[in-house]
């Protein structure tokens, strides 16, 4: 393994992401920035996490693996999720990935079909195909909508996206809780030191939680692994627009599953299914 020089962790890898967001005893934070998300309009008081790896209806059906899956004290259920590279059809995955808190919450029996909210969140280290010329599209707010009278038709499904590469705020411009957010996980394992706009108790535990020196040897050698397979996977998209979409994919899949990286990061970053990596 090689020496690894930041001080702190990456946010955009899988280890860093569940890291700061997924573990019972860092939910401060993935509470803090579920409430910088929304501004004020609602506040998240507490979550429980639910298992990540969700399966459907029945032994064939397919089954989703989340980044951060949770659910709050008044029984909305969270999806959070890291996406490194654009796929062709992330949309309907992320609409897809959002039926399985729907179809979990149907009752055998007299059920009267009331169904608690379901919000899906999308931290995009890249811009969709119809921002990539629009600046101010960084943030993302979806809900089903009445397209004659432009209001919410139902206000219980949620998408919120953050195209995270259009964030190019600097420490000096940082004002609300989801600007300091956004500059932790962009930029994260570039600092050295903590930054004096990041006072908030919330960035005390984070900053404690990402560095490094403080990892045991299980800690640093999963990290290790994590960044590694980061890298991995960045470069070889790369070359795979250069190769041609398609067949680029398929190679890529090809090359990360001998490197030995996980199939569900490499479904993840292709867009290839589970079933379709393991039958490379």
């Amino acid at each position: 393994m090689e020496q690894i020089v930041e001080k702190y962790i990456n946010p955009l890898t899988d280890f860093g992401f569940k890291r700061i967001f997924g573990t019972e005893f860092n939910k401060e934070l993935l509470i803090s920035f579920l409430n910088a998300l929304f501004e004020g309009e609602q506040e998240v008081k507490d979550v429980s996490y639910l298992n990540s790896e969700v399966f459907g209806a029945n032994e064939v059906a397919r089954k989703a693996i989340f980044d951060v899956y949770c659910e709050t004290v008044d029984g909305g259920k969270f999806i959070v999720e890291m996406q490194n590279a654009y796929q062709e059809f992330y949309k309907d995955r992320s609409i897809y990935y959002s039926s399985f808190p729907i179809n979990q919450q149907g009752r055998k029996g007299d059920w009267n079909y009331e169904l608690q909210p379901v919000y899906t969140i999308g931290i995009l280290n890249f811009s969709l195909p119809e921002d990539r010329n629009n600046p101010a599209s960084l943030y993302r707010e979806v809900k089903l909508m009445d397209i004659k009278t432009h209001e919410v038709f139902y206000d219980k499904l949620t998408y919120l996206y953050i195209e995270l590469e259009k964030f190019n705020k600097t420490e000096t411009e940082l004002v609300t809780m989801l600007d300091k957010w956004l500059f932790v996980l962009k930029n994260l394992s570039n600092l050295m030191s903590r930054p004096a706009q990041l006072q908030e108790r919330v960035f005390t535990k984070l900053f404690e939680a990402a560095e490094i020196a403080k990892f045991d040897s299980n800690e640093l050698r999963s990290y290790e692994q994590s960044i590694n397979a980061y890298r991995d996977i960045k470069n070889s998209l790369d070359t795979a627009k250069k190769e041609g979409i398609a067949e680029g994919i398929v190679k890529t899949a090809r090359n990360l599953k001998q490197m030995g990286i996980d199939v569900s990061q490499i479904s993840k970053a292709t867009g290839l299914s589970i079933e379709e990596i393991e039958q490379l």
